[in-house]
């Protein structure tokens, strides 16, 4: 492959104050006076436009010889190199700092290195012929003689020096170079080989503590498994793939790759007896194990290719996040990975942030992928009463609709064929360079022609394009399973436990928060009866005269208030306020519980894998 004559280079040797020296040199010819590079804002797969220049210090440019050349700064992102066109190269050196704990960014010390190529490089961007940024690209990892380097990379050579390590690899263009993320440590990776495939596991801890060998092994087994299901959907791509397994003391993300991804989780995941915890490591992984199909090689049309300076927004975020989560987990449930308990016990979880929003009823699914860049990262307090996740929404319509394709092809075609489908089709690999890539209509004429789902398009329009549409009593009923509000326990007598109103607990339907001792109003739940008197950023005070400080305390003062007038004080902009309301029984929104469900729901979370 012709290379492009551009080299990026990063020197991990140095991690005290945890800044990375960074380098890019790019060989002439210049085809102007100027040469422009700017630092990316976009990392895809995150809807949000950041800013890494900010991490960088200490920038120098130089000409072949050594000698400085003089540049500007111009606009947010970018540096302007001047009389370049006689330089036989120019080399553009700086620190950055890299203390982001996050599967976005960039992290180093002395235990390791999370590096995000966006992150990173200035990228040219004028300057040059535009067609050698699609060139192979040379990138150099020089880092401390124990470590090594997990990532997608092409592997070229390894040298050794005398205080260093040269790692240095090859990327194929530059949706390959800002894709390759690295994680570079001494630990050891395991290896694996899963139908054929070499797959390896990266695991760093932020404290240093080693996971339960158990659990390790438990999780590889685990992966193979889910491995196995997805391509039993999808086929076998015949490329390594990479997990990168970062432990924390709480942080939590993932993010995929074409052909890697880096999942952060609580280090409890790994550690035994926390259920939980490793029920959502299983989802993570699977999520970004499916996204190597949906979304890094079947996109949207406006992602084929990406511009990394600006907002491009698509109508089908819920299809690219949301079914991923909804097939993600059945996945979990089709390879054993999960046990019914597992995926009812998560499916409960993501009913009570369901029935906490109202926000259903004020945007729709295509509303809320449109405006991910100025909502979803950009939260605010009354952000669930107007807004929904195309993460949580799109999965929950998805499965209304998978439950609707079951029942009409009689439990022979479900979403899962739906987006197969759809990738054989249109991944950014096929002959046709116009049949690349997806439009809203492409989804809807591929689910109009699978057995079952010829009269779906209208219920795809919608659930996709109206706000409040979405009948989970349905879909649930169509899978034959319960959904319904908890039943009050009983005694052994028949009689309910708990006999007496005056012991029933009250609910103000709000969120809290504590900061500098003081208990804070957060947000408002849905169906909050004190909507209209508390506005978020109040101070909870009082009780009917009993002191409360915290959100123990205030559940306690409102135990068998239920129904009954209470005298509330609370603080507003340092000005001590009352007020009379009445708390209402918490609202008891439909649940579910595991079950069998019927032949529908036994087609869906059916394995795959031929036995």
């Amino acid at each position: 492959m012709t290379e492009s004559g551009i080299t990026f280079t990063v020197d991990a040797t140095q991690p005290s104050h945890q800044r990375l020296r960074v380098a890019i040199q790019i060989k002439a010819p210049f085809s102007k006076s100027k040469l422009t590079l700017s630092f990316p804002r976009w990392v895809p797969g995150s809807y949000f436009l950041r800013e890494p220049i900010q991490h960088v210090t200490d920038l120098s440019v130089n000409d072949d010889s050594g000698n400085a050349l003089s540049f500007s700064r111009k606009e947010v992102d970018s540096i302007v190199i001047s009389d370049v066109q006689s330089c036989k190269s120019v080399t553009v050196e700086y620190q950055l700092l890299a203390v982001d704990l996050s599967v976005r960014s960039n992290h180093f010390d002395e235990s390791h290195l999370h590096m995000m190529p966006p992150f990173t490089w200035f990228l040219p961007t004028s300057g040059i012929e535009g067609e050698r940024m699609n060139l192979q690209h040379s990138i150099q990892f020089k880092l401390p003689k124990s470590w090594t380097v997990t990532t997608q990379l092409d592997k070229i050579e390894l040298k050794e020096n005398n205080d260093m390590s040269i790692h240095i690899y090859s990327a194929k263009n530059r949706d390959d170079l800002l894709d390759g993320i690295a994680e570079c440590n001494s630990n050891s990776v395991i290896e694996t080989t899963i139908d054929g495939i070499r797959h390896t596991l990266d695991i760093w801890d932020a404290g240093g503590k080693e996971p339960h060998p158990v659990m390790v092994k438990r999780f590889i087994d685990d992966m193979k498994s889910i491995v196995k299901e997805h391509h039993a959907l999808f086929g076998i791509i015949k490329e390594d793939y990479h997990t990168i397994l970062h432990l924390t003391g709480g942080p939590r993300g993932g993010l995929e790759h074409m052909n890697s991804q880096t999942s952060m989780v609580p280090r409890t995941s790994l550690q035994p007896g926390n259920v939980e915890e490793y029920r959502d490591l299983v989802s993570l992984f699977s999520h970004e194990y499916l996204h190597k199909w949906n979304v890094k090689r079947l996109r949207p049309k406006k992602f084929l290719d990406y511009d990394l300076q600006r907002e491009v927004n698509s109508d089908l975020l819920w299809w690219f996040e949301g079914t991923t989560s909804w097939l993600g987990d059945i996945i979990c449930l089709q390879s054993g990975a999960w046990s019914k308990e597992d995926y009812f016990a998560d499916m409960k979880r993501k009913l009570k942030r369901h029935h906490s929003r109202s926000g259903i009823d004020s945007q729709s699914l295509c509303e809320a992928s449109h405006e991910a860049w100025i909502h979803l990262y950009r939260g605010h307090p009354y952000s669930r009463e107007t807004q929904i996740s195309y993460y949580l929404e799109g999965e929950l319509s998805i499965f209304a609709l998978d439950a609707e394709l079951r029942k009409r092809s009689n439990g022979e075609s479900g979403v899962g064929d739906l987006m197969a489908e759809l990738y054989h089709k249109h991944n950014i690999n096929v002959e046709q360079k116009g049949d690349r890539g997806i439009q809203y209509k492409d989804i809807r004429k591929a689910l109009t022609s699978l057995r079952g789902g010829r009269r779906l398009g209208t219920f795809l329009d919608e659930l996709t394009t109206k706000k409040g549409v979405l009948d989970l009593d349905q879909a649930f009923a169509l899978f034959g399973i319960p959904y319904e509000s908890s039943k009050p326990k009983e005694r052994k007598d028949g009689t309910e436990k708990i006999a007496w109103k005056e012991f029933e607990q009250g609910w103000l339907g709000i969120n809290l928060r504590n900061q500098n001792n003081k208990l804070l109003v957060s947000s408002h739940l849905q169906e909050s009866p004190v909507r209209e008197h508390l506005q978020v950023g109040d101070e909870i005070i009082a009780v009917n005269d009993q002191r409360i400080t915290s959100s123990e305390q205030l559940k306690t003062a409102l135990k068998g208030n239920a129904e009954e007038e209470i005298t509330l004080l609370y603080s507003r902009s340092s000005i001590i306020q009352e007020v009379n309301v009445t708390p209402i029984n918490e609202p008891k929104a439909p649940t579910v519980s595991a079950c069998d469900g019927n032949r529908f729901w036994k087609a869906t979370t059916r394995t795959l894998q031929k036995s």
